[in-house]
């Protein structure tokens, strides 16, 4: 690791001091590592221990500094021919979201935090209750009130104390600027630098466990986009590391519910930047972003991926977990489901061709929902 700079305005930021959004735009810190200077190839990390800090060497955390559940490395599981789930219900807490806390945790703990807060759609809140238990660290969140009741229990089983407001993430975010503990430093999406780091090890992992090969086509469940950010960043890096060739990336699809697609009307429409959705709702409340940070970012995957972004309704994406869920033996979540929903909708729009390799992700464990 070589400093911070903004995604936006490349504005470079002191990485020894706990960060947030670029101090001149506001607007999300990248991470940045010497890569010439990285020796890691693929046949280096056979006998490393199967978690995601197996790939150290291209994250912040100085080895051994690791606050760890030992995330990652979740199977990924040939579905159909040429069709592959990422199943991240394995990990820690049941969700993706065990990655980024992992790495963020990690790096608020060994810069001075000596409290975290977060507003969440729910399974960032359980990740980020569990990594502050295992750093000692308290920790606040606030999510929607009618998130499932699970999502509270988990919290506050680990310890954490959990507020419940009305509306949706972006109210739960504004109930902790106002009224959460001063003291605690903010974990939000995209508020801070690390959680991105955590997550981008899933684009490793795939090029990993296809030996060295790159999918087609990645499908994602997007709201905050933190994961699909992170993976096209991880992509860039690995064509900097030598382990794939150069502009070699798949097609990222973001897949949002109809009920609150800010990047798809930003995809297409042509926008810069996505806008706020009005009066946000679907079932999947990990897609229940109306005014991701890093919107902006998200189109930029998907534009300069050559991708898609596509907008699943509430009736299509049930269908659809149920069926993959029957087909796999996954315990797939609603958002899991709208991007097994969405591959149908590119099939049949030629979007996605006969023979192609196909990742779909499943980002989290149903079993919270019900």
């Amino acid at each position: 690791m070589t400093g911070l700079s903004c995604f936006a305005c490349d504005k470079a930021h002191d990485p020894r001091a706990l960060a947030t959004v670029c101090s001149a735009c506001s607007m999300p810190l990248r991470v940045d590592y010497d890569l010439a200077a990285v020796r890691l190839s693929l046949t280096d990390l056979a006998h490393r221990p199967p978690t995601m800090w197996r790939y150290r060497e291209v994250l912040p955390a100085p080895e051994g500094t690791e606050v760890t559940l030992a995330e990652g490395y979740t199977p990924l599981l040939e579905i159909e021919p040429n069709v592959w789930v990422k199943d991240e219900a394995r990990n820690p807490t049941g969700s993706f979201k065990a990655r980024g806390m992992a790495a963020a945790v990690s790096m608020a703990k060994q810069l001075g935090a000596h409290a975290l807060s977060a507003p969440s759609a729910g399974n960032a809140a359980g990740a980020l209750a569990a990594y502050g238990a295992r750093a000692g660290l308290p920790v606040t969140v606030a999510m929607p009130e009618d998130t499932p009741r699970t999502f509270f229990e988990e919290c506050r089983l680990y310890g954490a104390t959990a507020h419940a407001v009305p509306g949706t993430i972006a109210d739960a975010g504004r109930f902790l600027r106002e009224h959460g503990p001063k003291d605690a430093f903010d974990v939000s999406t995209l508020r801070e630098p690390y959680r991105i780091e955590g997550k981008k090890t899933m684009g490793y992992e795939l090029v990993e466990q296809m030996a060295g090969e790159v999918p087609d086509v990645v499908l994602y469940p997007t709201g905050g986009g933190t994961g699909l950010i992170g993976m096209w960043k991880a992509f860039r890096e690995m064509a900097a590391l030598g382990w794939i060739a150069a502009g070699r990336m798949p097609r990222f699809v973001s897949v949002q519910a109809a009920g609150c697609a800010p990047v798809v009307r930003g995809f297409e429409t042509g926008a810069a930047r996505t806008e706020p959705w009005a009066d946000a709702e679907t079932r999947a409340y990990g897609l229940r972003v109306p005014a991701p940070l890093g919107g902006f970012l998200c189109l930029r995957a998907i534009r300069e991926s050559r991708g898609t972004a596509v907008a699943v309704p509430e009736e299509a994406m049930q269908r659809a977990t149920t069926e993959l869920a029957a087909k796999s033996g996954i315990d797939v979540c609603p958002e899991g489901g709208a991007a097994w929903a969405a591959l149908a909708k590119l099939r049949a729009t030629g979007f996605v061709r006969d023979g192609e390799r196909i990742v779909v992700f499943n980002t989290g464990t149903g079993l919270k929902y019900r």
